[in-house]
């Protein structure tokens, strides 16, 4: 691919640049005229690069600059004490227990999607990445935002949908390093969404603040409140709003796109497997009944095939670092200011890494003998310091979710589909995947009482 195509193909969807080579190699040396690019899949080096020597390689600067559009001073852009300090205050709120007393939340917003397919009648046909996409920010708003956002739910998800599809797209200028200065037609048109979000986040943070200093005893404990209160274990000292506000965005943003792309492939990709639709309702109707503390941790089955729908479709596609010295990766000298890349959609389907890596096999992720999988082969939501904060509470969340579509609904997929992989800020359908839903239970009135 010569460097016209190659500019037009990152632009367009990165994920069709990778050839033959990339999944066939444990390092793959090449990039532009104007910078040098590394590909590493070889569970050491990416050790090596994103745990042993991050001080080594750091955050480069096209990652940060797509996700700071919008999302500057938050967790995913942020660096040094700045990143040291948030991630001290905001880490302990998404720990293993934190995140179980919020799969309430997770089976509400699951409860309003079942009602509103019902509602909409037997075999009617939606576009799945559109309802999932609602769900997803329904969990969260009831998580973050315990007095929800009014008339703002569609409007934001609406937003989001925007800011996804115009920022996610590689802008040529980025790759070739040109200064912030010149400007980026993606930033401009993401102006309008961008007010939306800022306004939208500050009149919630402005009304939350008045609560907490009029009426403390009586405001809700959702994670708006904690971030607006919470402090550096080490300093003592709390977020600045600007910092609270850059993460409620990082939040709703990146949790919400990430869970509805997992639960999107699974669903396709259940579709195309009766053993495996057939395995998960069954465990659906075993476990939804019992209780919902521990739901998760026994949707066993549920689990392999969320973690493997992200093995096949990542929600992070690409993890990127710069080289801030020479050094030696996989055999291969790297010199200072080489582009390293990580790339799940290309790690997690590699030749030397995995059995049939092309296949949809659940039972990968099932315990057995002879069951043993590289750890640094398989990165959904990222490794080391600046792994995912969220992915706890993303991976509950589309367990639950799917079980429960699992349990009330037989969905198939309309005829005549083709379904292909675009690579914006995450991974998600190129055209709309078109479903029929069908009730297993149409007398349920709800998936779990509560």
């Amino acid at each position: 691919m010569g460097p016209i195509a190659l500019l037009k193909a990152l632009r367009t969807n990165p994920i069709e640049c990778w050839t033959r080579k990339h999944f066939e190699e444990p390092i793959v040396l090449g990039g532009f005229a104007f910078g040098r690019v590394a590909v590493v899949s070889d569970p050491p080096a990416i050790r090596q690069i994103l745990v042993e020597k991050t001080a080594d390689y750091k955050k480069s600067k096209l990652q940060n600059r797509v996700l700071s559009v919008a999302l500057k001073n938050g967790l995913l852009t942020v660096e040094g004490d700045q990143w040291r300090g948030q991630r001290r205050t905001i880490a302990p709120q998404f720990g293993k227990k934190t995140v179980m007393r919020l799969a309430p939340h997770m089976v509400d917003a699951g409860n309003a999607m079942i009602w509103r397919w019902r509602e909409g009648g037997e075999g009617h046909v939606f576009e799945l990445m559109t309802e999932l996409s609602r769900l997803t920010l329904d969990a969260l708003v009831r998580t973050i935002f315990a007095d929800g956002l009014g008339n703002d739910a569609e409007a934001m998800r609406l937003a989001m949908v925007t800011y996804f599809e115009t920022t996610g797209r590689i802008d040529p200028f980025d790759i070739m390093g040109l200064p912030d200065a010149i400007p980026r037609i993606t930033r401009w048109k993401v102006r309008p969404q961008l007010r939306f979000f800022d306004q939208s986040v500050s009149a919630l943070i402005a009304t939350r603040k008045r609560k907490i200093a009029e009426t403390p005893d009586a405001v809700p404990q959702d994670l708006l409140t904690i971030l607006l209160t919470a402090k550096d274990p080490e300093t003592g000292e709390p977020m600045g709003e600007p910092e609270v506000k850059a993460n409620i965005l990082t939040f709703i943003a990146a949790g919400h796109e990430t869970t509805a792309n997992a639960l999107t492939w699974a669903v396709y990709l259940l579709c195309q497997s009766p053993e495996w639709y057939e395995r998960l309702t069954v465990e659906a109707d075993r476990e939804l009944d019992g209780p919902l503390d521990t739901l998760a941790d026994r949707l066993i089955e549920t689990r392999a095939v969320i973690d493997e729908a992200m093995r096949l479709y990542p929600p992070i596609v690409g993890i990127t670092r710069t080289a801030g010295k020479e050094d030696e990766v996989a055999g291969k000298t790297i010199r200072r200011g080489t582009l390293m890349v990580v790339s799940p959609w290309v790690l997690h389907r590699h030749q030397l890494l995995w059995d049939d890596p092309d296949l949809f096999d659940p039972d990968r992720f099932l315990e057995g003998p002879g069951k043993r999988m590289e750890r640094y082969a398989y990165l959904p939501f990222g490794i080391g310091p600046r792994m995912c904060i969220g992915a706890a509470f993303a991976l509950q969340e589309a367990t639950i979710v799917l079980a429960m579509l699992m349990r009330n609904f037989t969905l198939r997929m309309e005829p005549g589909q083709t379904v292909w992989p675009l690579q914006m800020i995450t991974l998600r359908p190129k055209d709309p995947l078109m479903m029929t839903a069908r009730s297993r239970q149409p007398n349920l009135v709800a998936a779990i009482l509560a």
